[in-house]
Formats: C-alpha cells, sequence, structure tokens
C-alpha cells in the first residue's frame, strides 16, 4: 500500500508567494547597490521556467514511476514508515541528491538539463524556480533507495522536502548564519557560492539540505567574496525554450562537427570543456576549462553555458521522476 504523505510543494505555494513579494518589496524600499536584485523579464523567465518545469515533469513521471514500481515489487526488501524511518530516508535522499547534483556538472548530456537554473544572471527567490524541463536525466541516481526498499512516493515525499528546503536559500537578502548551522546546512551563503561565476567558486556546494557532503567529499568553498551570478558565456535570451534547449543545440552542433565515434562519445559524457587533444574547442566550454584555457569569457565575473555548474536543482521537482531542485 502506498504511504499517505502529503504533497510538500503544494501546501508550501503560498509561502513560495509571500517570501518572493516581501523579497521583491524589499529591495523597492531597501536597494542594495551591491546585489544582483530583480529585473522584470529575468523573473517572468524564471517563473516560466518554473510552471513549465511542472507541465513537463507531470509527463516524465509517467514511464520513471514505472520503472521505480517495477523495481520496489522485485526487491525482497522493505523499508516501513515509520517516525525513525522517514528522517533516515531523507538523509539519504539527501545523500543521493548530491551525487545527482554534481554528476549534472560534470557529465555534458546531464549539464544540458541542469545549465537551466545557473542561466539567471540574477539572484533571487525566484531563480529557484527556474527548473529544467528535461529532468529525464535525474531519476537513476535514487534506483538505489528503491532497490533497498524505499517505497517511491516516500522517495517523491523526501525529494519534495529537498526541494522546498532549497527555495529559501536563493537569496542575497539573508546573510550568513551562526556558526553551527553553516557548519551543517546549506545556507543562503553557500548556495551562492554554487551560483557563482569566479574561478574559486566554479562547481562547488553541491549539497541540497545539507552542506556535509560538500565538506566530507571536498567541493566545498565558504563565500568570502561578493558572487557574480550566471553562465561563463551568457546566453543574452528571455526566451523559454531556447533557454530550456540551448545546451542541446551546442552539443547538436559539436557531434555533427565530430570526427569519431569516440569523440561523439566525449562530447555526450565527459565534462562539457572536454575536447580531443588535436580538436577544436566544443561549442561552449566548461568555465573550469575556459579558465584553464585563458580564454577572455572566463574573466572573473562570468560563467559559461557549459558545464562545471548544476536542482530543480539538477533541477527538479516534487515528482519521484524528479529531484534536483534548487538545484
Amino acid at each position: 500500500m502506498s504511504p499517505a504523505l502529503p504533497d510538500v510543494v503544494i501546501w508550501s505555494i503560498p509561502a513560495f508567494l509571500l517570501l518572493t513579494v516581501v523579497e521583491m518589496v524589499s529591495y523597492r524600499f531597501h536597494p542594495d547597490k551591491d546585489s544582483a536584485g530583480y529585473e522584470t523579464k529575468d523573473a517572468a523567465t524564471s517563473i516560466t521556467m518554473g510552471l513549465g518545469s511542472l507541465l513537463f515533469d507531470a509527463l516524465w513521471k509517467i514511464p520513471i514511476l514505472a520503472v521505480y514500481v517495477a523495481v520496489y515489487e522485485l526487491t525482497p526488501l522493505d523499508v516501513p514508515l515509520l517516525w525513525w524511518t522517514l528522517p533516515l530516508v531523507l538523509l539519504a535522499q539527501d545523500f543521493f541528491y548530491y551525487w545527482s547534483h554534481r554528476g549534472h556538472h560534470v557529465i555534458r548530456l546531464l549539464w544540458a538539463c541542469h545549465v537551466v537554473h545557473h542561466s539567471s544572471r540574477k539572484f533571487n527567490l525566484t531563480t529557484a524556480l527556474r527548473q529544467p524541463w528535461t529532468s529525464l536525466t535525474v531519476w537513476p541516481f535514487y534506483l538505489p533507495m528503491v532497490a533497498l526498499g524505499v517505497h517511491p512516493a516516500m522517495l517523491a515525499f523526501c525529494q519534495s522536502v529537498n526541494l522546498v528546503y532549497q527555495f529559501w536559500i536563493h537569496t542575497e537578502r539573508v546573510g550568513k548564519l551562526p556558526a553551527p548551522l553553516e557548519f551543517v546546512l546549506n545556507t543562503p551563503s553557500h548556495h551562492r557560492v554554487h551560483h557563482a561565476s569566479q574561478g574559486g567558486y566554479l562547481d562547488r556546494n553541491f549539497g541540497g539540505i545539507l552542506i556535509v557532503w560538500d565538506r566530507l567529499f571536498g567541493s566545498f568553498t565558504p563565500e568570502t567574496e561578493p558572487c557574480v551570478y550566471g553562465l561563463t558565456k551568457n546566453i543574452d535570451t528571455h526566451n523559454p525554450l531556447r533557454v530550456a534547449t540551448h545546451e542541446y543545440a551546442a552539443i547538436g552542433r559539436d557531434l555533427r562537427a565530430a570526427r569519431s565515434w569516440s569523440e561523439r562519445a566525449g562530447r555526450l559524457l565527459r565534462g562539457p570543456g572536454w575536447q580531443p587533444a588535436d580538436g577544436p574547442a566544443p561549442t561552449s566550454l566548461t568555465p573550469a576549462a575556459q579558465a584553464a584555457d585563458g580564454s577572455p569569457d572566463a574573466a572573473p565575473g562570468t560563467r559559461g553555458t557549459a558545464a562545471g555548474q548544476g536542482e530543480s536543482e539538477a533541477g527538479g521537482g516534487p515528482a519521484v521522476v524528479t529531484g534536483s531542485a534548487g538545484r
């Protein structure tokens, strides 16, 4: 029997709206010249991407849920829904979210999905809503949980909790929290670093609810200087369709220009900045690769359209098929 768990995202929508309005009003009456702030077209694009992700996630949910249910029916294991098992499942989901998010930064095909979440040059609560429409790349990371007996509905609930948590950390209006919280939790300060574009901040702080995974696996960087948001090669468009697909188009161009099957595999499965030793640069380099290459596009304060960065989050949504929030 499916566990009876609430839809956390639906219940949180009023809070999302209220907090966004409060943040907008705060910039109106207390502007900050050092903050990225709000821009109408950018916010509208982020909201449109979020609404679109709800529609597409509903479509992707059908085949992915079928796979999850099949695996759950086949496994002899079963994790019961108890007061003490749910926090453990949430901890496990956050662990696998870390690896999903990190994977969506370093594998170009996955980055093509997640780049959407990093495509805004602003960093505010509407940025949290800028979610991908192609979140089919997220579900394999959570198969181990289902194989270990976690019911798909329990997994979906934990993904929703993770997604809702990450909403509030997309803001410049909250400074650093007390040290014990900064040590354990993903906070606005840590997540600003994740969305920033300067060299020392690239590909850092992948955690969802907890930042301890980054501390354990060597991907943590504290916020020490103001962040500049966006991509190393900004896409300069507010067209939702282009925002959703621009990196897939870049991959297509690189595949057409590839001279061997090994190069084609590299363009898809290696880092977005990868290139064969004797080949041309990819259509869009990773920020780290551009920085190493000395490209003018890698100058501090810019960020690239190709990978090296990851919500809905990998981005994702509340459905079982997602889980990359905040992404």
